[in-house]
């Protein structure tokens, strides 16, 4: 594509409007763009022979991600959007890990033999409530699996409160590279609103244990938009974590969606800041972080120069999936679990979420497969150029797609949001938090009546 340079916007666009004016007329229902199409517009037609189907018919020697699921935790997070369940005891997941490691068997039985693992990561819910012994039965069958490549990243996102030192033991005999600890915020009175109370000595200690073993790649995760949090308290945040260098930070903005988890109804409504309030603390954390020496990435990540995923931007190779960010350049992803989402060239698929239909299918040694999408050839022209609009904050744009959205692109280019050349879009500093809605002029998908998400700053 041209290359368009990203211009830096003065702190009024060419209207006037402050950025806090600008938020407040873009505060958009928009998704986040972590695949295309979203996961509202999976459905029922792509199922488990689907998806078996499209396994088959990968290439030789294909490099995979594999991403397995842990949909349990031991207290429930009052702000959390993740598909998880609240245990008290070990046996639900004692029941579930047998499963799960029939899945990892159903799906590598249907992969061509010579398949490569160049990325793997255990998400949740919280990895962390595994045994240790667990720990390395499913490292074991994930590596038997799918071997992994030569400087192979392998993530776990890790709970710190529950850390316990046999399983740091463990995730560092598996070989776990990098470890993605949520902290979220550290003021106490956030966290006894949120319902997880977390030290700092909690998060530090789990950090110098980690190191220690070896684990030496550490992202930290904080959340912007909570209850009684404004930008001098997050800020606070900000600074503490970074005397603890980690390696990558994710800034995201909290989605209060009540009517969708019924949970986050215990949430004070009265006590969650605004839009103008959440934009300006996102904009205040970031420019802290980019003052200590981090490199921002895209909407809402932030890395050390030597980072592989500020590397990755550097070069124009940066992805997005599900997780966010990645610098994973596989060209199939694998998703492993109840609820888990995969990413293979001919389309989406995901997991049923319910664990007894989960079981019920890898149990009759069936996949679990219960909804996704097959990619149309346009499905996949329009998911690479939002992808690029989210990683790189630039693209070009195809005639077809550059009439339709012109009229829009122009009010947005008179906002100061972006830059139009010819075809090319590039996205301005000014308009960087406003990225999804740039993104979301692509979306043949979207309809902004019936789909629910958050907003976009």
């Amino acid at each position: 594509m041209a290359q368009v340079s990203i211009q830096s916007a003065p702190a009024l666009s060419p209207r006037g409007l402050s950025p806090e004016a600008l938020a407040q007329k873009y505060a958009r229902m928009v998704p986040r763009y972590t695949s295309y199409p979203t996961a509202p517009h999976f459905h029922a037609g792509v199922d488990g022979q689907t998806y078996g189907d499209w396994l088959a018919a990968l290439p030789e020697e294909v490099e995979l991600s594999v991403y397995a699921h842990i949909p349990f935790c031991d207290t429930l997070c009052w702000f959390c959007g993740c598909n998880t369940k609240i245990v008290q005891r070990y046996e639900p997941v004692a029941v579930y890990l047998p499963k799960l490691l029939r899945e990892i068997a159903l799906v590598s039985e249907r992969l061509p033999r010579a398949r490569r693992c160049s990325h793997l990561h255990w998400g949740g819910g919280s990895p962390t409530l595994l045994t240790a012994a667990d720990m390395r039965r499913l490292g074991a069958a994930l590596r038997s699996a799918f071997p992994l490549t030569e400087g192979a990243e392998f993530a776990v996102e890790i709970d710190p409160r529950d850390l316990r030192d046999d399983q740091v033991a463990a995730l560092a005999e598996v070989g776990v590279t990098r470890a993605s600890l949520g902290v979220q915020d550290i003021d106490p009175q956030v966290q006894r609103a949120i319902n997880r109370i977390q030290t700092l000595d909690c998060t530090r200690d789990a950090i110098t244990r980690l190191r220690a073993a070896g684990v030496r790649d550490l992202n930290v995760d904080l959340v912007y938009g909570l209850p009684y949090q404004n930008a001098e308290r997050l800020l606070r945040s900000v600074e503490a974590m970074i005397e603890l260098q980690p390696a990558r930070f994710a800034l995201f903005g909290y989605a209060h969606v009540p009517q969708m988890k019924k949970h986050m109804r215990l949430i004070p409504e009265e006590a969650l800041p605004g839009v103008q309030e959440r934009f300006e603390m996102a904009e205040a954390a970031a420019e802290r972080l980019i003052a200590a020496g981090y490199r921002r990435i895209g909407l809402d990540h932030f890395a050390l120069p030597d980072d592989a995923m500020a590397r990755r931007q550097a070069e124009g190779r940066l992805r997005r999936n599900f997780q966010g960010y990645t610098a994973d350049r596989a060209a199939a992803l694998i998703g492993l679990g109840a609820s888990a989402i995969g990413q293979l060239p001919q389309g989406l698929v995901q997991n049923a979420t319910p664990l007894h239909a989960y079981g019920e299918a890898v149990e009759a040694d069936c996949l679990a497969t219960a909804k996704g999408v097959a990619l149309s050839e346009d499905d996949k022209r329009r998911a690479g150029l939002i992808e690029r609009l989210m990683c790189d904050l630039q693209v070009d744009l195809p005639d077809d797609l550059a009439e339709p959205a012109a009229a829009q692109l122009a009010e947005m280019e008179a906002d100061g949001l972006l830059v139009v050349t010819g075809n090319g879009v590039a996205i301005t500093e000014l308009g960087r938090p406003f990225v999804r809605c740039v993104a979301a002029l692509f979306d043949a998908y979207l309809n902004p009546v019936q789909d629910r998400h958050s907003v976009a700053v």
